[in-house]
């Protein structure tokens, strides 16, 4: 049976009109252009030689996203490979973490009122902000937060990608958010 009879109209200009949009989510995750359009091209190739898999069930921009997240988490399992995280990137992070705290724990500032947050999501210029500050964060951290709280990804697979304990996981994500929420209330919520 041809491609074209299981999922009609699901031609090469129907995935290939995705490519944009693609691109944007992969560099927010990938934070590099080059690897982006890398995962974009392989996503495409994906998708073209398994469209007859696709069942119709979600659109093709979600099929396509989900596909593409495949591919990033597989860069990120490359990347954990070849560059490992040093004594020293986690005794920094761990500098600039103590020092949002007083030493019985409570906030050196308090954190202001963020607003609705789902609104803020939807504004170009909040995303902006917000991968601004994610390209400050240590490279391993960066990848820990946008695996699980953009990508939505399990901590076990987290674990297994970048070859992390449950532990260090946790404890890098919870750097990420307190630096990004520190950095946020700096570029984006410190503006009001």
């Amino acid at each position: 049976m041809a491609a074209d009879a299981v999922s009609p109209g699901l031609d090469t200009a129907r995935i290939e009109q995705h490519r944009e949009y693609l691109l944007r989510y992969a560099t927010l995750q990938l934070r590099d252009a080059g690897a982006a359009e890398d995962a974009v091209q392989d996503t495409l190739i994906a998708a073209l030689e398994g469209r007859d898999r696709f069942s119709g069930n979600a659109s093709v921009r979600t099929w396509l996203t989900g596909i593409l997240k495949h591919k990033i988490v597989d860069h990120h399992r490359r990347r954990s490979r070849e560059q490992p995280l040093t004594h020293d990137d986690e005794q920094n992070e761990a500098e600039a973490v103590d020092l949002l705290f007083k030493a019985d724990g409570h906030w050196q500032t308090r954190p202001r009122h963020w607003g609705d947050p789902d609104q803020a999501l939807e504004n170009k210029k909040f995303i902006e902000a917000l991968d601004l500050c994610t390209k400050n964060l240590p490279a391993k951290t960066a990848r820990v937060f946008m695996m699980r709280d953009v990508m939505e990804m399990e901590t076990e697979d987290i674990c297994k990608a970048l070859n992390i304990t449950a532990t260090n996981c946790w404890v890098m994500l919870h750097r990420a958010r307190l630096s990004l929420r520190e950095c946020l209330e700096l570029t984006w919520f410190g503006k009001s």
